[in-house]
């Protein structure tokens, strides 16, 4: 399950929980596409893991260390300059995006009170980390975007932040279930599909979820529910978004004999036949989540090394033993036509 923006919420209640008044202590960036922040408040300090990786975006909280290149890159020496033993104000959602905005308080160079954004999408591969003034506008980014690599935005310095809205969707926070059902109602699409296709945050393993909990398949056109099964299920949705706004979050991960298939921070009904091992935050999940996977994608590679360079000493014994048996072969012809050819001989025959 990739970090949809239930997810997210639960994450941007935890960061508020454990560093929303402390200020960063240290500010490194171990790998390219990478920042590791080291937030102290009162007698805690926290480390907090920002990843931008296209293929494993990640945000959590981690107790390991990670060592870091002898000069820092040029964003994580902008971030020191700017935003160096800073007070982290709050961390806020934008709607239910995939998109963490960390607002943080610092004094510039002539001893004024400045305020600066760190935002972090996890958005696949456009992740990124942006960093911004009060006025929006691109300070720098961990990942620069041109116009020529995206016709949707550009992140450079000196461009305005926002959001890009590449499709229309409607903030499930803020609608009502009149609002769910009407535009649910006019979509063609199975149930399941026109659920994250149509709200922000929502992902498949959600949408299915909801229809389960709501007794209705999920490969059902939308616009073919009922009034009641519409009423039905915008009830059942509405009450998953209450508990994201009221911060009830239970946060488990799901495995499938042995090996983690799921997580989220809502039980799954739909995965009940699951083992599940639940957490004291989401960050626990994450990490335990990606690093089980991780183990066992580096097992499935040493194993997939180790079968192919057996199936090619194999295939190269193979190739010999043909060669030697078609060697024996042509050996065993000549052997004969000579002992032929010397029993001829001795019988007074001529042989050429």
């Amino acid at each position: 399950m990739a970090l949809d923006g239930t997810v997210i919420a639960a994450l941007v209640y935890e960061m508020n929980e454990r560093i929303a008044g402390g200020r960063l202590s240290k500010i490194a960036q171990p790998e390219a596409d990478e920042l590791m922040l080291t937030i102290k408040r009162q007698k805690d300090t926290s480390k907090l893991l920002l990843s931008a990786n296209a293929s494993l975006p990640l945000v959590y909280f981690t107790e390991q260390t990670k060592q870091n290149p002898i000069t820092a890159p040029n964003f994580c020496m902008l971030l020191r300059k700017h935003i160096g033993n800073g007070k982290i104000i709050s961390v806020t959602q934008p709607g239910l995006e995939r998109v963490i905005d960390i607002t943080i308080e610092h004094l510039d160079e002539m001893g004024d009170l400045k305020t600066k954004h760190l935002i972090i999408e996890l958005m696949g591969k456009h992740s990124n980390l942006i960093f911004c003034d009060d006025k929006n506008m691109i300070l720098d980014s961990i990942k620069h975007v041109s116009a020529q690599m995206s016709s949707v935005r550009e992140v450079l310095p000196g461009r305005t932040y926002f959001i890009p809205q590449t499709m229309d969707k409607q903030n499930p926070l803020e609608v009502s279930e009149d609002e769910i059902s009407k535009v649910l109602s006019e979509k063609k699409q199975p149930i399941g599909k026109a659920i994250y296709q149509s709200f922000t945050g929502i992902s498949p393993v959600i949408a299915h979820e909801l229809c389960y909990r709501s007794g209705i398949e999920a490969d059902v056109p939308a616009c073919e529910l009922s009034e009641m099964e519409l009423l039905h299920f915008a009830h059942t949705f509405s009450y998953l978004i209450s508990d994201i706004k009221n911060h009830n979050f239970t946060p488990a991960i799901y495995y499938k004999q042995g090996m983690p298939e799921e997580f989220a921070v809502f039980p799954l009904e739909s995965c009940s036949f699951l083992q599940s091992i639940s957490y004291d935050n989401i960050s626990n999940v994450l990490e335990h989540f990606y690093a089980s996977r991780s183990q066992i994608s580096r097992i499935r590679q040493k194993s997939a090394d180790l079968r192919r360079i057996v199936t090619t000493c194999l295939e190269r014994s193979l190739k010999k033993y043909g060669l030697q048996q078609r060697q024996l072969k042509d050996t065993s012809k000549r052997d004969k036509f000579k002992v032929y050819g010397e029993l001829l001989t001795a019988y007074g025959y001529s042989v050429e």
